[in-house]
C-alpha cells in the first residue's frame, strides 16, 4: 500500500509540473505576441504616453493589428512611449514619441536634428500641412514627425511632440506617424489645460525628398519656399537653381535650398519659428555667436532675427554656404558676404510678411 500510495504522489506531481510548465510556454508566447501582460494588447495602448497615445493611424505606421506599447519613464519629458508590431526580423518597426512644454529644458541634439543645417540638404524639413504646426523630417533611414502646437489660452508656450519611425517607411507608414504624432500632441495638450489650434485629419504625406533626381528647377519657377530668391543674384553667385517646398506660414521651420549647374546645393536658407527657434538656438546658438561655419571658424554663414506674432521667442533665418561631406568640398568654392547677406535679407523680408513678423535685424 506505501509503495502505491507513493507512486501515485510521485504521478501526481509529475502531472503538476508538467501543467504548469505548459502554462508558462503558453503564457510566454501570449506575452511576446503582445496578447497580454503589462506591456501587451489594447490595455497597454489606452496607458502609453500617460494614457493620451492617439491609436488612430497606429495600425497604419506599424503595418500590424497586433500592437504592445511601453512607457518610455524620461523625467526630461512630460509623456514618452514607444510602440511596437509583431512581425519580427527586418520588417519589424516601432514608434517611438517624446512629448515636452517648449518652456521645458531643450531636447538632445539626437532629437531635433538641427546640428548638420550645413551639409548638403541633410536639415530639410517638408511641412505637413493640412492646418498643422510641424515638419516631417528623415535623417539615417528614420522619418521623424515633429509638431509645435501653441497654447492659444498661454502665452509663449507650445507643446511640442516628437515621433520617430524606425524600420522600412512608404507613404503610408509616414502618414500614419503623422496622424499618430499630431492627435497624441493635442490630445496632451488639452489633458493638461493648453487649448490648441489643430489641423485636419492628416492624409498623403509623401516621402519624397529633396536631392533626389528630378528635385531641383530653375531659380526662375521658384513659387513656394524660394520664392523670395527670384529677385536676387543667385544665378551670377554660381547657383541657378532651387530645390524647395512648399510654402506654408504655419510650419515652424521653412527652408530653401539654391542649387549649381551641377545640382549640388551651394546655399541652405532657413527659417525657424517659436519652439522650433529656441530649440535651434540651444543647439547652435553659440556655435553662430563664436564664428564657427561648415568646417571651422570660417563664418561662413549670415544669420537674422524678428519679432513674430504669439511667441516671445524671436525667429530665427540662417543663410548656411553649404559643405558636401560625401566629397568634402564646397560645391560653391567661394562664398560671398555681400551675395549672403542679400539673400538671406530677401528670404527673412519674405518669410515675416508670410507670417506678420515685423523687426527683421541682421544678428551681431
Amino acid at each position: 500500500m506505501q509503495t502505491k500510495t507513493g507512486a501515485r504522489r510521485v504521478h501526481a506531481g509529475w502531472w503538476a509540473g508538467a501543467f504548469l510548465l505548459v502554462l508558462a510556454l503558453v503564457g510566454a508566447v501570449l506575452y511576446g505576441t503582445g496578447s497580454f501582460g503589462s506591456g501587451g494588447g489594447e490595455g497597454s495602448l489606452d496607458r502609453a504616453c500617460d494614457g493620451s497615445l492617439a491609436q488612430g493611424g497606429l495600425s497604419e505606421a506599424l503595418r500590424s493589428s497586433h500592437l504592445r506599447a511601453d512607457d518610455e519613464g524620461d523625467s526630461d519629458y512630460l509623456a514618452a512611449c514607444r510602440v511596437r508590431g509583431s512581425q519580427s526580423g527586418p520588417q519589424r518597426s516601432s514608434l517611438e514619441l517624446k512629448l515636452r512644454w517648449s518652456t521645458a529644458k531643450a531636447p538632445s541634439q539626437e532629437l531635433t536634428w538641427y546640428n548638420a543645417d550645413y551639409d548638403g540638404v541633410r536639415e530639410q524639413a517638408a511641412p505637413l500641412g493640412q492646418g498643422w504646426s510641424g515638419v516631417v523630417r528623415y535623417a539615417g533611414g528614420t522619418y521623424q514627425v515633429m509638431a509645435a502646437l501653441d497654447c492659444v489660452n498661454q502665452k509663449n508656450k507650445a507643446l511640442v511632440a516628437y515621433g520617430d519611425l524606425l524600420g522600412t517607411a512608404n507613404g503610408s507608414t509616414v502618414t500614419g506617424l503623422g496622424r499618430v504624432t499630431t492627435e497624441t500632441a493635442r490630445r496632451t495638450a488639452e489633458k493638461h489645460g493648453c487649448q490648441v489650434k489643430a489641423g485636419k485629419r492628416l492624409t498623403g504625406l509623401s516621402t519624397a525628398r529633396l536631392g533626389t533626381p528630378g528635385t531641383a528647377k530653375p531659380l526662375s519657377q521658384a513659387q513656394g519656399s524660394c520664392a523670395a530668391l527670384r529677385g536676387t543674384d543667385a544665378a551670377r553667385g554660381g547657383t541657378p537653381e532651387v530645390m524647395e517646398y512648399p510654402a506654408d506660414p504655419d510650419a515652424p521651420q521653412t527652408n530653401c535650398y539654391l542649387v549649381t549647374k551641377a545640382k549640388k546645393p551651394g546655399y541652405g536658407l532657413y527659417g525657424y519659428y517659436g519652439a522650433a527657434a529656441k530649440d535651434f538656438l540651444a543647439s547652435e546658438g553659440e556655435q553662430l555667436k563664436a564664428g564657427y561655419g561648415p568646417t571651422h571658424a570660417d563664418r561662413d554663414y549670415a544669420w537674422a532675427t524678428a519679432t513674430c506674432p504669439r511667441s516671445a521667442q524671436r525667429a530665427v533665418f540662417v543663410l548656411y554656404h553649404l559643405h558636401d561631406g560625401d566629397t568634402d568640398t564646397y560645391p560653391v568654392p567661394h562664398y560671398s558676404a555681400s551675395f549672403a547677406r542679400d539673400a538671406l535679407r530677401a528670404f527673412a523680408d519674405h518669410e515675416a510678411k508670410q507670417r506678420g513678423c515685423t523687426g527683421v535685424r541682421p544678428a551681431a
